[in-house]
């Protein structure tokens, strides 16, 4: 079994070179994962009219990712446990690859949406070596200096998302482009795994393994049936079995928790712990990285239909009008440690209290303003303001919440945190899609009335001039039915941040950040 004294130091204050450049390769691999939860995002119309695809598929090419993504993150751990977060990562990025080829050759919603599933199987097995692989090769303080590099990648590959994926398709075309944006991850997966192999080091704890299948079946039917009415329930008019696959979602994820108990009292490790939430102020905490996920990806969800489905744009003009997100998002995630150093949990207020603002301020605008008016300018500081505050917010938000458990507890602890922030991102995206095409109509053809009314005001300009009218009426409606539901979608996002505001003050005010 190999070892992980990457140290020279016996004090613990440096350590080699080899390190680093191990953080490099790992942190490559996380942020190619966590990009995918967002660069799609304006690749959402190009799907839509290249492969024929319904609303409801358009809200599970993103939240199918971020489910299976989550659900594999403690197991994932375990086997990293096991047989070496070394191999693990290595198995877990090949299948990221793997399945991004797919999804960029494939030829039905369907395909696409299944191989979005695998890929986010790929992400799920990954990156938990990457937390636990920094654990082991850093140490004391430095340790604390990676994790903060860690978070903020964490924060910015979220948040540049929509300006790389603007970028690709762009550059590829918007008819086929959008399968650029999985066929990028090839090179980059494979360059990762190659240094991987030669840089990070292997080695394994050896525990028995345990993977409480049954636990994982009970968390994977119950958040899939509560995903599935979400996500096809608008689109189908909320027939009955939709509300009972709700309520039968809720009746397995009690039956997960009785399950858990059990499980832990018996010799068998439990996927998800219950005696974490023993802790009021962890059970608040996870509550909180819920919503705060749940309203943080579906910013860019909301905003990129709008700017392309309602208004038209491309989808390079839907990337640029997120980069002042971005450009926020790294200022805030640049000065994270050092605010929390100086201000303690008030840096996760700050942070949430910014994006509270921030989506408010977004909420008004579309609201009141007419949305044939908006430009990118408009959007600019309330995107800004809400991207400081996100920045702020997501790299040390893991180590607030960890902080409410033993330290015996922060290994399990990080897992449960990590799979509720996907699964967060899952249920969002899942209510805002709802939400947003609840207020699109099946056809936005005037009726014959509106028609004729039309082509008596445009007669004298001849059928060239009663044509270009009708097409004038239709995108106008479809610009204010686009408008309205996207100033829903972003009223429910900014309730969604407000509750997370409100979920900080179950933390505790200061933490161990050395």
């Amino acid at each position: 079994m190999s070892t992980f004294a990457l140290s020279p130091d016996p004090s613990g204050t440096t350590v080699s070179r080899r390190a680093w450049w191990a953080l490099v390769v790992l942190l490559a691999g996380m942020f190619m994962a966590l990009l995918d939860t967002s660069i799609v995002n304006v690749a959402l119309q190009t799907i839509r009219t290249s492969l024929n695809a319904n609303e409801a598929t358009l809200s599970w090419v993103i939240s199918g990712y971020a489910l299976a993504f989550g659900l594999l993150l403690i197991p994932a751990g375990r086997f990293g446990d096991r047989f070496g977060h070394k191999w693990i990562f290595i198995v877990g990025v090949s299948v990221f690859v793997l399945s991004s080829v797919w999804c960029g050759l494939a030829q039905s919603s369907t395909e696409l949406v299944v191989a979005r599933v695998v890929q986010g199987v790929g992400g799920g097995i990954y990156v938990p070596a990457v937390a636990s692989l920094i654990q082991l090769m850093f140490p004391g303080r430095i340790r604390g200096r990676a994790f903060g590099v860690m978070g903020a990648v964490i924060g910015i590959s979220t948040a540049l998302g929509p300006l790389v994926g603007g970028l690709l398709i762009q550059a590829f075309g918007e008819a086929e482009g959008w399968r650029s944006i999985f066929f990028v991850n090839a090179p980059i997966g494979i360059l990762t795994v190659i240094a991987a192999i030669a840089l990070v080091p292997g080695g394994a704890e050896g525990k028995r393994l345990s993977t409480d299948a049954v636990g994982l079946l009970l968390a994977i039917a119950a958040l899939v049936a509560l995903l599935v009415p979400l996500i096809e329930g608008e689109d189908l008019g909320w027939p009955l079995w939709t509300w009972l696959s709700l309520a039968g979602g809720v009746v397995l994820l009690i039956g997960f928790a009785f399950w858990e108990r059990h499980v832990a009292k018996t010799t068998t490790e439990p996927l998800v712990p219950p005696h974490l939430f023993s802790h009021p102020q962890f059970t608040g905490g996870v509550l909180l990285a819920f919503v705060y996920f749940a309203a943080f990806t579906s910013i860019f969800f909301t905003i990129s239909l709008l700017w392309q489905a309602g208004l038209g744009h491309t989808a390079l003009e839907s990337g640029l009008v997120s980069l002042p997100f971005s450009i926020g998002n790294i200022v805030g995630a640049t000065a994270s440690d050092r605010v929390a150093r100086r201000l303690g949990r008030n840096v996760l207020s700050l942070g949430t209290g910014l994006v509270a603002i921030g989506l408010i301020s977004l909420w008004l605008l579309l609201w009141l303003s007419p949305t044939q008016d908006l430009t990118n300018w408009g959007l600019l500081p309330e995107l800004f303001v809400a991207g400081v505050g996100s920045g702020l917010f997501v790299a040390p938000n893991a180590r607030f919440i960890v902080a409410t458990v033993d330290n015996s507890e922060a290994g399990a602890a990080n897992g449960v945190i990590q799979t509720v922030q996907r699964v967060g991102s899952a249920i969002g995206i899942a209510i805002i899609g709802s939400v947003l095409f609840a207020q699109i109509p099946s056809s936005f053809a005037p009726s014959k009335a509106k028609a004729a009314q039309i082509a008596q005001q445009h007669a004298a300009g001849g059928p060239d001039a009663i044509k270009h009218a009708i097409a004038q009426y239709i995108d106008h409606g479809l610009a204010v039915a686009f408008g309205n539901g996207a100033a829903l979608a972003m009223l429910t996002s900014a309730i969604f941040a407000v509750c997370a505001f409100l979920l900080v003050f179950a933390l505790p005010k200061k933490v161990g950040l050395e």
